[in-house]
Formats: C-alpha cells, structure tokens, sequence
C-alpha cells in the first residue's frame, strides 16, 4: 500500500487502508528505532502530519470523526515534540551557519551550534519518561486503529469526486488567506501558518496523484520546495525567540549582534522567496483547481 488513492476502488476500503498504514508504521519505528531513538520520533511524527491532512480532506463527510482523531493525532505528535523540538533547533543553527555572510557571523554560529548541540542532549538525557511516552504514544496509536475501523463512507463514484472537491477546495481557500496575509505582514505566526497550509496541499496532491500522475508529481515537486523554505523560516523565528530569552547563548554582546544580523539577513530574503514560490504553487483559483480535481476523479474511477 502506499500513500494514495486507487480511482476505482471503493472508497472506504481506500481510506481505512491508506490511513492504517500511517498508523502501523508509526508503531513499528517506535518500537523498533532502526536508526535511532531520534530518528524514530521524527519519523512518526512524519506519518502522524500525513494521517492528518487525510484526515482534513475528507473532514466534509466525516466532521466528528475528524475533529476527534485529529486531536488524538495532534497530542501524540506533542507528547513526543521536546526531544525533536530540540534537535530541530540545532538543524537550524547549522543550516543558518552554511549562509553565514562572514567570518564573524561565522565564530557566533559556532558557538550557537555546539551549546544547541550540549542543550539538545542534556534534554535526551533527562527525559528519563521518554520510554514511557513513547509506550502511551503506541498505545494512542492503537485506539486510532480503533476508530478507524468505525468509519464509513458512500462508496459511489460521484459521492467521492464530490467529497474530494469540497476538501480540496476547503483546504485551497485556508491556503490563499494565509498568502494573502504573508503579503501583507512579516509575523512568523502568519509564515508558519501558510507552512501548515503548504504541508497539507503537497500531501494532498500526493493522495491524489494516480488521477493525473505527471501533473501531480511536478507539483508536488514545487510544493516540497516552499515546504522547506517555510521550514527554515520557522526555525529561525524559534531560534530567535529562544536566544530572546537566553541572550548569553551566543556568547558577548558582539557575537550576539553578528548572530542577530545573520538571522534577520536570511529571514528577508526566505520571506521574499516564499511570496515569490507561493504565488506560482497557488497560482489557480481553489474553485477551478477543484472543481479539476473532481473531474479528474471521475474521469480515472470509470
């Protein structure tokens, strides 16, 4: 099974599939941690944002159902978030060193890299529950199991195409406010916002690619990209929050003002590529694309 629709299958038998994989394979990581206790919870974490933005495309005709599990899903993700919370943050400091404008930004980043580095496996290390909330996160996961299997849905063909326009072009018209607010501001809270909308859209497109495979890939190709953009413009927004509140992490007041100026250079410039990527990955009216979206359904389920 992977990742997808089958056009021409019934529809619930579809859906349970897909979403039971997300599931399964978010137990077995955890259980297994074939490359490491760090790794595993990233990768679960992966399959719980896949199980979500499923779950948000169908939410038209299974609202409860929605609401419920997404909140499961939701706590799992944060029951499991302090460790990955951290090693994201030292990624993000290496990331922002490989763009150091100069030398000087260059020693500030070094110092930031090692005390992240120190931070994020002084947390591993004293997160002495971290086996116990992965236990309660398997468990969780079970119970999502067991919802799952209670969900059903009209198995026409039109009934799905219907159901599928309505989500993709919900989740299109959350994606073009959140744009237009990002046009028009600079609050990470707006950024991260179009992220989440971003995230969903590439998931979407990938759930849906055997209608119209070539298409499909290409845009989730460009999609990925904002994605990552997005991503890193994230992470600086919680690395600067986090040396706010702890000024002594890049060392004196110099190293500090280089740190400051390398972050607020590169958060200029994610911002005004994300605008510049966002405009061309959400170019078509969410009505039209959808409406696309339905016909194609139709067209691939004969």
């Amino acid at each position: 099974m992977t990742y997808a629709f089958t056009p021409g299958r019934p529809f619930t038998e579809d859906f349970r599939a897909i979403a039971a994989e997300q599931i399964e394979r978010a137990m077995a990581v955890l259980r297994e941690r074939p490359a490491g206790l760090h790794e595993a919870i990233h990768d679960a974490r992966k399959n719980f944002k896949r199980l979500r933005a499923l779950y948000r495309l169908v939410a038209c005709d299974a609202a409860l159902f929605q609401k419920q599990e997404n909140a499961r899903i939701r706590d799992m993700a944060q029951n499991l978030s302090t460790v990955r919370d951290a090693a994201a943050l030292v990624e993000n400091a290496q990331y922002l060193r490989e763009h150091a404008a100069s030398e000087e930004q260059q020693v500030a980043l070094d110092k930031v890299c090692s005390f992240l580095l120190a931070r994020r496996d002084r947390i591993a290390e004293s997160e002495t529950d971290l086996d116990g909330k992965i236990c309660e996160t398997i468990a969780g996961c079970g119970q999502a199991l067991s919802a799952l299997a209670h969900i059903s849905f009209h198995n026409g063909r039109r009934k799905s195409a219907v159901r599928l326009e309505k989500g993709w072009r919900r989740a299109l018209e959350r994606a073009a406010s959140a744009r237009a607010a990002c046009g028009t501001g600079t609050d990470a809270r707006l950024f991260h916002e179009l992220r989440k909308c971003a995230q969903d859209y590439r998931m979407h497109l990938e759930l849906l690619r055997e209608v119209w495979p070539s298409a499909m890939q290409a845009k989730r190709a460009e999609t990925r990209e904002l994605v990552d953009i997005l991503g890193h413009l994230n992470d600086l927004a919680t690395l600067t929050s986090f040396i706010d509140e702890g000024p002594e992490l890049a060392g004196d007041s110099q190293n500090q003002a280089h740190l400051l100026s390398a972050i607020i250079t590169r958060q200029e410039e994610l911002r005004q590529e994300t605008l510049k990527r966002a405009h061309a990955v959400f170019l078509e009216e969410p009505g039209r694309e959808s409406r696309t979206v339905e016909l194609l359904w139709l067209e691939a389920a004969r």
